[in-house]
């Protein structure tokens, strides 16, 4: 605990009640983003006021900013935005707190009940958030939290991975994808994974099996035996993939549908095949302590992200549109400090 017996490190403190931010100015195209001033964010109870490093940006932020999303929650605009972040505690709830001033963190904020992550200070609650992995810089971290848990609850929780098994991940070159086809090879699964084929070699590096070319072949072509577990990051706004997907799963299979609102009719298509197929949309909890264990897994080198780019916070809107055009190897991340 580097900061014991002090509750806040006056050196990661903000000068002033403002911040410079990212803020939404209403919702639409990538033009709603601008860079201003927002209020400080309050700590309270057993919140921690971060002081952020760097913070990812993911396909839900573009969809909040135009409309869907979260967008219904925000209060009133202008508004700041962004989900997971990585920084250093720049003040803590109690002297005994798990997190002391000065240590580096990461987590998520849960957006929009809490001001967002694309800012230079968050306050979360301590629950949210768990040490960075030390094999990851401050910034690089800010690019896994989100994407992380989301590929732990569809792998481990939903999906129920263990040896043995057969997991099919679509986008498997994508934030939450590249994860979980690496939790889903740790755990001792076969997997394949689509994704075009400059991703193949990379895919087969990070545990892969199999890479299918979705662009040169049918992927229900391709899986020759069923599948346990689809974890379909892409749902029917490309080429019915949930729906085809459907047809790869063994009896009694699992689908996990992630991308929100990309195939409202998945759970009566599932129930008219009529094998048993359990399937499910998914909400990620923020953890602090699968961060622990996901934190684990980066330092001992059996997880690994790629950061396709690192956007200064000045242009979050330029990062947000290159996220939301698809095609993203790994994460895009927001050097706040630059």
């Amino acid at each position: 605990m580097s900061g014991m017996n002090a509750l806040a490190d006056p050196a990661l403190m903000p000068t002033g009640r403002t911040m410079r931010a990212a803020l939404l100015t209403g919702t639409g195209g990538p033009e709603v983003v601008r860079i201003g001033e927002a209020p400080v964010p309050a700590q309270l109870h057993s919140e921690l006021l971060v002081r952020v490093a760097g913070a990812g940006v993911n396909p839900i932020d573009a969809k909040t900013r135009a409309g869907g999303g979260a967008a219904g929650a925000i209060p009133s605009f202008p508004a700041t935005i962004g989900n997971e972040f990585s920084g250093v505690v720049a003040r803590t709830s109690h002297e005994l707190a798990e997190f002391q001033p000065g240590d580096e963190v990461y987590g998520m904020v849960l957006y929009p009940r809490y001001s967002g992550a694309w800012a230079e200070y968050v306050s979360t609650p301590a629950l949210c958030v768990a040490r960075k992995p030390e094999s990851l810089d401050l910034v690089e971290a800010g690019a896994v939290p989100l994407a992380a848990l989301t590929a732990w609850a569809a792998v481990i929780d939903a999906g129920r991975v263990r040896s043995g098994c057969r997991v099919l991940v679509h986008a498997g070159a994508g934030g939450v994808g590249h994860l979980a086809v690496q939790l889903a090879h740790y755990y001792g699964a076969h997997v394949i994974a689509t994704a075009s084929a400059a991703n193949r070699d990379w895919l087969l590096e990070l545990g892969a099996d199999e890479a299918v070319d979705y662009r040169a072949q049918r992927f229900e072509d391709a899986v020759t035996e069923p599948v346990d577990l689809v974890v379909d990051l892409v749902g029917n706004v490309r080429d019915d993939t949930g729906s085809r997907s459907l047809r790869v799963l063994r009896d009694g299979g699992t689908i996990v549908n992630v991308p929100t609102g990309s195939w409202p009719t998945m759970l009566e298509e599932a129930a008219a095949e009529d094998r048993g197929i359990v399937a499910s949309t998914l909400k990620l909890q923020p953890d602090g302590r699968i961060l622990e264990t996901i934190a684990q897994l980066f330092d001992q080198g059996a997880l690994r992200t790629r950061i396709e780019r690192v956007f200064p916070l000045a242009e979050a809107g330029t990062a947000q549109a290159l996220v939301e055009a698809g095609h993203v190897r790994g994460k895009v991340v927001i050097d706040v400090r630059a």
